[in-house]
């Protein structure tokens, strides 16, 4: 096996691979587990990393840098227009929320607590509107559904009939 991948054992009970940002493969593992089941855990998988792999390495030659000043104007920016977007839908959907917060995650737009707070990543202030504005449905949705069931869905299609479109475009985002 070529695969190069580091083993991290916690108190968990199941394996998952993870393939970080440059390519690194991360094998967290419970503490009990012997080497050769994590050797056929990753054998078995070799098909997903290596695909994983090269997603990344093709999307990151596509990543746009963002410069200091941008980060900064950029979470500026959030911080006022995204609250905004955040009341009107609220009120067009009929839910509460809590505090929000803007933030710089890797892996997601947006999120929503059990306690219906609400957290976006600043970089939406670099997406379309729309796009903007379905982050902001989507998480406004999980405070009636907290779950991607049917009915959550539901709610994001009475709001904005073509999410679909604007959810397949917000993946081809490579920020």
């Amino acid at each position: 096996m070529d695969i190069k991948y580091t083993v991290v054992r916690s108190k968990r009970k199941t394996m998952a691979i993870q393939v970080k940002e440059d390519g690194q493969v991360i094998v967290r593992a419970p503490q009990r587990v012997l080497q050769r089941d994590i050797e056929a855990f990753v054998r078995s998988h070799i098909a997903w990393i290596t695909r994983t792999q090269e997603k990344l390495a093709a999307s990151g030659q596509n990543r746009r840098i963002i410069t200091p000043e941008e980060r900064e104007r950029g979470r500026k920016a959030a911080v006022s227009f995204i609250p905004e977007r955040v009341a009107y839908f609220a009120r067009r959907m009929g839910v509460t929320y809590g505090r929000i917060t803007i933030r710089e995650q890797k892996t997601r737009w947006g999120s929503c607590s059990t306690a219906g707070n609400l957290n976006f990543n600043w970089k939406l202030m670099l997406v379309p509107p729309d796009l903007l504005d379905y982050v902001v449905v989507h998480e406004l949705a999980h405070r009636r559904e907290m779950n991607h069931s049917p009915q959550f869905w539901a709610i994001v299609e009475k709001e904005l009939p073509d999410y679909r479109e604007r959810r397949q475009q917000l993946r081809q985002m490579n920020l």
